[in-house]
């Protein structure tokens, strides 16, 4: 337990995973993401943006980020795709595990269903939903052409603007590497907000039991 609870800390510690592992492990987390179930839990969007910040103030290139991490971001939901499309609706009857969590696959089905298509550009700003995205599209055999086509866009919008944000925040803002632990926060924050309203959106609409219910 101690051995995991270090490998969370370290995973999640998105300053550590640039310094230590660079492009190279910025582009691996940013695949197991989007591209296997137990990657719901690794940093996104504030590794992006942290990445941005560090090739701003010259620790990691920017160029082959913008290159580099897009081209894993797609590839990662190709494979999330295919993964969906060869299970198929067994996914929705499978066990939770360490590796997956049956709501988190429903809450990218209820997404999937109230945006279609542009689920899998849509998707890529909203954390955990990204994970599963693509799994939803392959069960619900959606047209690989469309699919290929939304990912690309989805992969290249996501990565660049995250990317761009970080490298803009720190060229606008001197010394922004002293205060990056409160970036990470409001990215974090922001990332999660979509989400949080979604929820509050549904318990408003949620119709209340009346008192003379069941009467």
């Amino acid at each position: 337990m101690e051995f995991l609870h270090h490998a969370y800390h370290l995973l999640t510690d998105v300053q550590a995973i640039i310094r230590w592992g660079g492009i190279l492990l910025v582009c691996t987390i940013v695949f197991v993401e989007t591209g296997l179930f137990f990657g719901f839990f690794l940093p996104g969007d504030s590794l992006l943006v942290t990445a941005g910040i560090f090739a701003s103030i010259g620790h990691i290139d920017l160029a082959w980020l913008l290159i580099l991490v897009p081209l894993c971001a797609i590839a990662g939901d190709q494979l999330n795709y295919w993964i969906g499309r060869r299970a198929g609706q067994a996914l929705y009857r499978r066990e939770d595990s360490f590796f997956f969590r049956k709501q988190h696959l429903q809450r990218a089905h209820d997404f999937y269903e109230r945006y279609g298509a542009k689920t899998i550009m849509l998707a890529r700003f909203v954390p955990i939903v990204r994970t599963f995205s693509g799994a939803v599209a392959g069960a619900a055999r959606m047209t690989y052409r469309r699919f290929f086509f939304y990912d690309i866009l989805g992969g290249i919008v996501w990565t660049w603007s995250m990317l761009l944000v970080g490298y803009l925040l720190s060229a606008a803002i001197p010394d922004i590497d002293r205060y990056i632990h409160l970036v990470i926060v409001v990215v974090v924050f922001l990332s999660i907000l979509p989400g949080v309203i979604e929820v509050l959106r549904k318990r408003r609409a949620a119709p209340s039991a009346s008192p003379g219910d069941g009467e």
